[in-house]
């Protein structure tokens, strides 16, 4: 019976994986301050920018592909789809582009990557996720790695629980099934995997950054403009959205693969529009 002592390993990861999990989303539920007059902090769906809805759904990474995506649709930046951003025009219009535009350095051209990350870490947006906490409307830091770090023990319980399966399998028989012996070890595997599937339902697709009273405000931005602006639906969504198959891959080349080299350039022009 010593496949027993392994089920009770399992179910034991789980239920303190699961107990961390709850209690993370517990102390994130109510780790940003109330906004100052009970609602969302004075504001509107429609008074919300789209640098801001961008931080709360996404994160610093979302504002900076924003940036990138609004520059491009103004012909002020070029976006090539081997991965590559050039300047078309140096003024900026908003600390923003003014970070990305001194990513881009003094030749005007830089893999979409390295400018996107420097834009990310600029001042800019370390102001703009202070305006948002002071408003109520973004979790702090502490409360985010806290979600993280339950959803990651739960995944850790989940590999657990299979591997512990596969040792009970692997020893001498005693007389139990193996059918039986895998259906005991499926029960803890079900709540592991019912837990990440709930917390990815309550969270998707904002509270990884926003606030219960952020997440309203974007759930109402989504219901009223989410379809109708290709900007505001990239803010809320990502780049996933994008209908522009060379826009997609300007973007996505900076991340997957071998990346840009200089020799990459961008020879095969621009990307035309979102």
């Amino acid at each position: 019976m010593f496949w027993v002592l392994l089920l009770l390993t399992a179910w034991a990861a789980v239920l303190a994986s699961c107990a961390l999990l709850l209690r993370a989303a517990a102390v994130a539920s109510v780790a940003a301050p109330a906004p100052p007059d009970g609602g969302a902090g004075g504001y509107r769906p429609d008074a919300l920018n789209l640098y801001e809805a961008a931080y709360l759904a996404g994160g610093p990474r979302r504002v900076a592909e924003l940036t990138l995506l609004s520059m491009q649709r103004g012909r002020r930046l070029l976006l090539a789809r081997t991965g590559w951003a050039t300047v078309v025009d140096p003024v900026a219009r908003d600390p923003h582009e003014r970070s990305v535009l001194g990513a881009l350095g003094p030749d005007g051209q830089a893999p979409v990557d390295a400018v996107r990350s420097a834009a990310a870490r600029d001042e800019a947006v370390r102001v703009l996720a202070d305006r948002l906490d002071a408003a109520g409307l973004a979790l702090p830091a502490s409360a985010r790695r806290a979600v993280a770090g339950g959803v990651r023990a739960v995944r850790r319980a989940a590999a657990l629980v299979a591997a512990t399966a596969v040792a009970a399998l692997c020893l001498p028989a005693d007389g139990t099934g193996r059918a039986v012996v895998l259906c005991w070890f499926s029960m803890p595997l079900l709540l592991a995997l019912g837990c990440l599937a709930i917390a990815r339902f309550e969270t998707y697709p904002y509270s990884a950054w926003a606030s219960p009273a952020g997440q309203r405000l974007l759930v109402a931005l989504d219901r009223e403009q989410g379809e109708g602006d290709p900007l505001t639906a990239v803010a809320l969504r990502g780049v996933r959205v994008l209908a522009d198959p060379a826009l997609r891959a300007a973007l996505a080349r900076a991340t997957g693969g071998r990346g840009p080299t200089p020799g990459d350039g961008p020879v095969q022009g621009p990307a035309q529009g979102i």
